[in-house]
């Protein structure tokens, strides 16, 4: 599986972005898709993720109520709305598809060390 993800840019705080990431192969809606972040000194954490179906969503604390996942399989696409931006969101956004659901642990979601990743897109939010 290979990811494409685009979207980001700049944006002053309150306002909104939309990211995408395109898949390609033939077995994207056998994937679940997974949206993690990584801000300059900080290591990478996880953002967003929705089940092969849909079906199922999990968010970090941090963006509940403000990012949705969601994901076209006709497409071979996974969205992360973003709303409500601060400051504190700007990272390098990246997406992952992994073959199972998120694994919960410690407070946090992960994908496995095997899960596939794309190039990340910048998002920068402006106080």
């Amino acid at each position: 599986v290979q990811l494409q993800a685009s979207g980001g840019g700049l944006v002053q705080a309150g306002g909104s972005l939309r990211l995408s990431c395109a898949a390609s192969g033939r077995t994207f809606s056998s994937y679940a898709m997974g949206w993690f972040r990584q801000a300059p000194g900080k290591e990478r954490e996880f953002v967003a993720a929705i089940s092969w179906s849909g079906g199922s969503t999990y968010y970090a604390d941090s963006v509940k109520g403000r990012f949705a996942i969601s994901r076209d399989n006709a497409k071979n696409t996974v969205y992360l709305q973003m709303n409500s931006l601060k400051p504190e969101d700007t990272a390098v956004y990246y997406c992952a598809a992994d073959r199972t659901d998120p694994a919960y642990y410690s407070g946090s979601y992960y994908f496995h060390p095997s899960a596939y990743w794309g190039q990340g897109t910048q998002v920068t939010v402006s106080s």
